[in-house]
């Protein structure tokens, strides 16, 4: 019989965990919802941003420059802005060139398949294979505590309310704003919205760039909460896979729902039977593509 605090606590776990998957799943789901492309490299950029975090946190040597010690924060919007930059690089100056194309999925594939290999191994030359772990910031440590028999680390909570804070801001700008007006009429037709004067090309370079951020912020965030290697972004981008797949790829609401989904299963499964955190997801996802093939909330909602 599973003990209900453990139970509790590993919920609790289950939802920090799908609140990191959130922040890689949200930014797969605007760059597919929009672009219709599928960035294989999106948990390699992830990755890169907890680098930078981790980087900025210990202070290290980076190609023979030294990296002075800054701190969480400052690692945190650093890791926004560099991780950001290599993404408009990235689609500006490749995946630009495969819109249009009669294979255009299977080349934007292989073609942000390869980023994943170039980034992992570059990463594997400059920081090794070790992993590195930090500490939350100092304000953020510790725990709160609901009763007597429950408490939630603190930048666990942290970590969840930033994940719903993300997804009411990105709902509000893309219904609420001129902004999201464009980026929606050129979702539904890149041809109709460049007619009317869109510049699609700048308008895709943008959703790209926010997407990368939101990699690059869960990847920073996720820093202090597990180890950081060169293997984290193949480990993310499996599970954030899943997420879009169970919950509709391109929909927002869909990534929110399937990463805390995705959260509790892993984390409450790995204590009801051995090994069942990391299967049941993909049971889940089997589940959803017989019976609801395109989604929980459908493709395309959130965009």
């Amino acid at each position: 019989m599973v003990n209900i605090g453990l139970l509790a606590d590993q919920v609790i776990t289950g939802l920090s965990i799908g609140a990191q998957l959130f922040l890689v799943a949200i930014g797969l789901s605007l760059i597919f919802g929009v672009l219709d492309v599928l960035n294989f490299a999106h948990g390699a950029l992830y990755m890169i941003g907890a680098y930078v975090a981790v980087i900025l946190v210990k202070g290290s040597d980076v190609f023979g420059v030294h990296v002075p010690t800054l701190g969480f924060w400052p690692g945190t919007v650093a890791a926004l802005i560099v991780v950001g930059l290599l993404g408009t690089i990235i689609e500006v100056g490749f995946i630009r060139r495969l819109y249009g194309r009669q294979e255009e999925v299977l080349d934007q594939l292989l073609l942000t398949f390869a980023f994943v290999l170039i980034l992992t191994d570059l990463t594997r030359v400059v920081f090794g294979t070790g992993q590195f772990v930090i500490s939350p910031p100092a304000g953020l440590q510790g725990s709160v505590q609901f009763t007597s028999s429950l408490a939630v680390p603190t930048y666990r909570a942290f970590l969840i309310l930033t994940s719903v804070a993300v997804f009411a801001g990105l709902l509000a700008v893309l219904r609420l704003t001129n902004v999201g007006r464009l980026v929606r009429a050129t979702a539904s037709d890149r041809d109709m919205a460049r007619l009317l004067g869109i510049d699609v090309s700048r308008l895709y370079t943008g959703v790209f760039f926010v997407g990368c951020v939101l990699a690059g912020l869960g990847g920073a965030l996720a820093s202090p909460v597990g180890a950081v290697s060169p293997a984290l972004g193949d480990q993310v981008i499996i599970n954030a896979f899943v997420v879009v797949v169970i919950g509709g790829l391109g929909s927002f609401t869909g990534a929110f729902v399937g990463a805390y989904v995705i959260g509790v299963l892993i984390a409450v499964g790995s204590i009801v039977i051995a090994g069942a955190g990391q299967l049941l997801p993909f049971l889940a996802m089997i589940a959803v593509l017989v019976l609801k093939p395109q989604g929980l909330f459908g493709a395309g909602e959130g965009a």
